[in-house]
């Protein structure tokens, strides 16, 4: 196969996402002659099938639920419900503008951008439609798809993805949710504002079962509030169709019937026929396995984002991309450390966190070394004005840094950027606490619960 390239570039990435383009904008910003490759469009699961669509779906639901609740602010405002055409023409305005954005951002860096299907043929070369792409290095960035479980099929119309609820072309009166976790419970949560009548099936004993325990409970205390049903600790065992939907049965022999079944179980690699393992890529379940420089087994070939076993989150894969695009240019390179990523689910109310949870500090320094404080949102004014409940909750290692920060309240996203500096910067609480934080924010209460752990509550009980 002829290679048309004019040079052998410096870099050449396959797959145009998170992971992939990040590469590609560093790269080329460190004078690095880069190829990117994408078969469908630029932005990749993050920008058209994940982050922002869902955001905005979650932000049309928290217009309705304001227009619905407006009275007990003073405001007489009525709810006629829900224009779905009128939905989507938001959701696709705002994608459409960041993704002219990021390609004329990728045209000013100067990356050779090609579309097309790409075929890794060689430790240093990429096939794509009949064209051999050669580069000095490789980088494998072709992310991750909805997973389904065996024997059910995902049909578009009654059995959905999450790539088919963000084009769905009605609102579901009803839906069962399979998974509780981030994508689960964002669904969840959107629809509801919508006016589905939900049920979320979580096999494991909690909604958003990786976060801290008590940030479970207190969304599963807002979800029973805000009327969205769930079943927890059970698994599913089948799904049948039925005159008006589905009936969802679950490994205990309780059923669920519902207009749709949205399959949410999470997401898994594209990595198949895709040439990897040919090439003597190491592998795992059709994940790439990498060294915590993103370098793959192979000396040529990285690779970064849902393609490989990490946190599945868009910055996780910009951060990726940047540390392989520094690593290439001789820059020196920092191994990520995962648990100092923030993570935020978008449902309402938020969870937002970031650090480690209570019970796995315990593990790690023994339970006498943790201290754990909570601080309910109550005591803040700013939440006291929108009518949000919630709680952050503090882990700390005993006369140490905060290890963990977790917190579940609307907004809550916001705040998860001071705290990724109180868990990455190895603060102390009495650090944290002579820091003046302004009133009246939900900011704040970041800062009054570190005066609380430090031993000088202000606006909390001892």
């Amino acid at each position: 196969m002829a290679n048309d390239a004019s040079t052998v570039f410096d870099l050449v990435i396959l797959g145009g996402g998170s992971g992939g383009y990040a590469a590609a904008l560093r790269g080329a910003q460190l004078g690095l002659d880069v190829a990117l490759i994408e078969k469908n469009k630029l932005g990749g699961t993050c920008l058209h099938n994940g982050c922002i669509p869902t955001k905005a779906l979650l932000h049309a639901g928290e217009v309705a639920d304001q227009a619905r609740e407006a009275e007990q602010f003073g405001v007489k405002a009525s709810f006629e419900g829900i224009d779905i055409k009128g939905v989507h023409k938001y959701k696709d305005d705002v994608i459409s503008g960041l993704y002219k954005g990021l390609q004329g951002l990728v045209a000013s860096r100067k990356v050779t951008y090609i579309e097309g299907t790409g075929h890794l043929s060689s430790p240093t070369s990429v096939d794509v439609d009949g064209r051999r792409v050669e580069g000095r290095h490789v980088l494998l960035a072709t992310g991750s798809v909805p997973k389904s479980l065996p024997g059910l099929e995902i049909d578009g119309n009654r059995i959905i993805s999450s790539d088919h609820a963000l084009t769905l072309d009605r609102v579901p009166e009803s839906a069962i949710i399979l998974g509780g976790g981030v994508i689960g419970v964002e669904f969840a949560s959107a629809w509801k504002s919508f006016g589905t009548d939900v049920t979320v099936i979580e096999g494991l004993k909690h909604l958003v079962p990786v976060e801290d325990e008590n940030s479970s409970k207190l969304l599963e205390r807002a979800f029973r509030k805000r009327g969205i049903k769930f079943n927890l600790g059970t698994f599913f065992q089948s799904a049948e169709y039925t005159d008006n939907g589905v009936k969802v049965t679950l490994a205990d022999g309780k059923t669920f019937e519902a207009e749709v079944l949205l399959v949410a179980i999470g997401r898994g690699p594209v990595s198949a026929g895709l040439g990897y393992e040919e090439q003597g890529v190491a592998m795992d379940r059709g994940y790439v396995l990498v060294d915590e420089y993103m370098r793959t087994n192979v000396p040529t070939i990285s690779a970064v984002g849902d393609l490989v076993p990490t946190l599945q989150l868009a910055h996780v894969g910009f951060a990726e991309g940047i540390l392989v695009a520094e690593r290439l240019a001789g820059l020196k390179a920092v191994p990520i450390d995962y648990d100092g990523v923030p993570r935020v689910t978008y449902c309402h109310p938020e969870v937002a966190s970031v650090g480690i949870t209570e019970a796995k500090a315990k593990e790690i320094y023994g339970a006498d070394k943790v201290v754990a404080l909570k601080y309910n949102l109550a005591g803040n004014g700013k939440s006291k004005i929108l009518k949000t409940a919630g709680e952050i909750k503090l882990v700390q290692v005993k006369d140490g840094a905060v290890v963990g920060v977790h917190m579940v309240g609307d907004r809550m996203g916001e705040q998860v950027g001071e705290a990724q500096l109180i868990y990455n910067w190895e603060a102390l609480p009495a650090e944290v606490a002579q820091l003046i934080h302004a009133h009246p924010t939900q900011n704040e209460a970041l800062g009054e619960a570190h005066l609380a752990l430090a031993g000088k509550p202000l606006h909390s009980h001892d």
